[in-house]
């Protein structure tokens, strides 16, 4: 089994998924780049900015040295996705080895090209093997080690395998699946639709809105994921139809809190300022819905949630506009 890890990223997810692998009994290292926090992990077990009240395993410590990762045969990317593409040309420039696995845990697109993360990997480390792990896993909760599902996803079946052991525990269960593409694109775009449950939320308009929202949502992430050659049985899943649920209705969600202060009449502006963690749905909502003009994809509420956050306009005008639409039946894409 692997006994060493590395996290590229030490907010709460990245943290949290140390938590686990320390639990499992590997030495891991926290990447970041806040001295403050490296320290407290260090010398407290502890990361109260990003996990209030919870302990880290002795066996996790922090470094802000990326050069101290390049032994470790799993390097988790759990960075905000605008950063993704800096992080990783640092970890090829130290000299990683091309048999470290890349496990890429950041749920967004790299900004500057639109490719989901395992894309932006091959990119800039073409050799090296690279695999997806995502689902409904609030980072609050895993790191309490409360029970929790996910999905990695992998080409090669022996990786896949690896992964899955280091990520066995009485708490944590993981299933593996061939389809990269098509969890990656369950984890980007249930982003934009938690901020569009948080405007419902907002606005007041109850559990029969919230539902039609979601449901719908889940239709416009199959539409696109089997544009790219997704496996509609992968949305179903976990990575999909699961962390939907999950990022529309939990108290945890980031994205959810966005979109309830923007249909509470808060500025985009303000919600984000409100936060001290990146809400991933913001600048997936962008690379969204560039890529499904450009796959010729038709999604509505992406399209709704893009003109609230980019172009101004109310979210009672945006719901309007959905509500208001020329009828159709229920299976048209």
């Amino acid at each position: 089994m692997i006994k060493k890890a590395a996290v590229l990223g030490a907010g709460s997810w990245g943290t949290a998924l140390s938590i686990a692998l320390g639990e499992r009994g590997l030495d891991v290292t926290l990447f970041g780049n806040e001295a403050e926090i490296a320290e407290e992990i260090n010398t407290r077990h502890r990361n109260e900015k990003y996990l209030p009240g919870v302990s880290l395993p002795e066996n996790v410590s922090a470094t802000l040295d990326i050069a101290q990762l390049i032994d470790c045969p799993l390097i988790l990317l759990v960075v905000p996705s605008k950063v993704a593409r800096l992080v990783l040309g640092q970890l090829r420039d130290a000299g990683l080895p091309e048999d470290a696995i890349l496990l890429t845990c950041t749920k967004g697109l790299d900004p500057e090209t639109g490719e989901l993360m395992h894309e932006l990997i091959r990119e800039i480390m073409p050799n090296n093997p690279v695999a997806v792990l995502s689902g409904p896993t609030h980072a609050e909760e895993v790191a309490r080690r409360v029970a929790t599902a996910a999905v990695i996803g992998c080409a090669d079946e022996a990786t896949a395998t690896r992964i899955q052991e280091v990520f066995t525990l009485p708490w944590f269960r993981t299933y593996t699946s061939d389809d990269i593409i098509g969890i990656e694109i369950g984890s980007v775009v249930k982003n934009v639709f938690a901020i569009a449950a948080g405007i419902v939320d907002g606005l007041g308009l109850g559990d029969n809105a919230k539902a039609g929202m979601v449901t719908r949502g889940l239709g416009e992430m199959t539409r696109i994921g089997e544009a790219l050659g997704a496996k509609p049985e992968t949305l179903r899943g976990l990575s999909g139809v699961g962390d939907l649920i999950v990022t529309c209705y939990s108290v945890h969600s980031r994205n959810n809190r966005v979109g309830r202060l923007l249909g509470e009449g808060k500025t985009l502006e303000e919600a984000i300022a409100s936060m001290n963690q990146v809400a991933e749905g913001v600048p997936n909502a962008k690379s969204v819905y560039e890529l499904a003009r450009k796959m010729n994809v038709r999604t509505p509420i992406i399209d709704q949630i893009y003109a609230v956050l980019y172009q101004n306009k109310p979210t009672g005008a945006a719901l309007h506009e959905l509500l208001n639409r020329d009828p159709r039946s229920e299976t048209d894409d």
